[in-house]
């Protein structure tokens, strides 16, 4: 336990290593996301600590939290990881779109400092990586405070819409563009296609159909191999189940002729929401149906009037997500070392990762010229 001074009142911050002393953190957890501003969905402590249940390593553990006057102020979900080098890097993984701390918005740079102090003491003369932080993010006031070396790298392609109705949102496309969508989604109305929010109570069968029918969605078409094993069905149905009764995630079913033709997971926080994982039966390609747009009309619907500003569509650069034509953010690394030993290590991370991403831009511009025929 570490005691930080700060103004009249001290901050007082520890280290959880424990996964049962994580789970009891909930109620205060919830608390301070809903403080956050800036918090994302994959910040909530039902997505986190149920991921950590799927794919957290025993002893690894490493969530650093301040509190002020005895209630959570500051958190950053952290595990170890001993290679290719020690380093503490976010809790969430590669399934996770977005990765931050949390600060509460009533002492932001108090709480980011005392945190700060924190996190360098539970890093030792381990690198801590945070990837993935969304533009904006609290994690940019730890780089801010950070007393020794770091670094801020660009990361992941992140397409984001306002949260507007869906005529709002047809006006951002060209005039002959918004008709045929307004055409392919009076066809979805003329077929009798209706959608439902799953309870809480559904949410484990629905959450089975779903993963069936983003197999059968990609079958031939190569799947992303994690959304078929058996952590990830485990881990969406614990920790969806509770995310849906705190109204931070909503799982919409879509019917035809009596059955669940299609399914979508959205993850929502109190500014921002996004579509994370969706299913749909091949049938519908086969009637023409726009799976895409009904999918934007139901987010949209979703969205109106929720006082949330963002309807992300999370990381990726896919080429049917520009059909609406959005903003394109980049995701943040920071990179922090401390003392004089984690910093070369710091400074080797920053040179293999603009390596890489030389060699990946030359690469794509090699291929475009070849296409070209240049």
């Amino acid at each position: 336990m570490t005691v930080v001074a700060s103004g009249t009142t001290a901050l007082v911050a520890e280290v959880c290593t424990d996964t049962g002393r994580f789970a009891a953190l909930a109620p205060e957890w919830r608390r301070l996301h809903g403080r956050c501003r800036t918090a994302t969905p994959f910040q909530s402590h039902a997505w986190l600590h149920s991921w950590w249940m799927s794919y957290g390593v025993t002893g690894r553990l490493r969530v650093v939290v301040v509190r002020r006057g005895g209630e959570l102020v500051a958190a950053a979900p952290l595990r170890l990881v001993l290679r290719p080098l020690r380093t503490l890097v976010p809790l969430g993984g590669s399934i996770s779109d977005f990765t931050d701390v949390l600060l509460d918005d009533g002492c932001r740079d108090e709480a980011a400092r005392a945190l700060v102090a924190a996190v360098r003491e539970a890093a030792g003369g381990a690198l801590v990586d945070l990837r993935e932080v969304r533009p904006g993010g609290a994690a940019e006031l730890l780089h801010a405070h950070w007393p020794g070396a770091r670094a801020r790298l660009p990361d992941s392609a992140c397409l984001e819409l306002p949260a507007a109705p869906m005529d709002d949102l047809l006006t951002r496309l060209a005039a002959k563009a918004a008709q045929r969508v307004r055409a392919k989604l009076r066809k979805v109305d003329t077929l009798g296609v209706r959608e439902r929010a799953v309870p809480p109570e559904e949410v484990a069968t629905a959450l089975d159909s779903l993963l069936t029918l983003h197999r059968l969605q990609w079958s031939g078409r190569g799947v992303t191999p994690e959304h078929v094993r058996p952590r990830f069905a485990e881990h969406l149905a614990r920790s969806v189940r509770l995310m849906v009764a705190q109204g931070e995630a909503v799982l919409t079913e879509f019917h035809l002729d009596g059955q669940t033709v299609a399914a979508e997971l959205t993850l929502q926080s109190p500014s921002l929401a996004g579509g994370y994982l969706y299913g749909a039966h091949p049938a519908l390609r086969e009637r023409k149906v726009d799976v895409a747009a009904m999918l934007m009309r139901a987010s949209a619907r979703r969205l109106d009037g929720s006082g949330r500003a963002v309807l992300s569509m999370l990381r990726g650069n896919e080429p049917y997500k520009h059909h609406w034509r959005p903003d394109t953010l980049h995701n943040q690394r920071f990179l922090l070392a401390r003392g004089t030993r984690a910093a070369p290590l710091l400074w080797w991370c920053v040179g293999y990762a603009r390596g890489r991403r030389w060699a990946a831009g030359h690469m794509r511009g090699w291929r475009e010229r070849r296409a070209g025929g240049h």
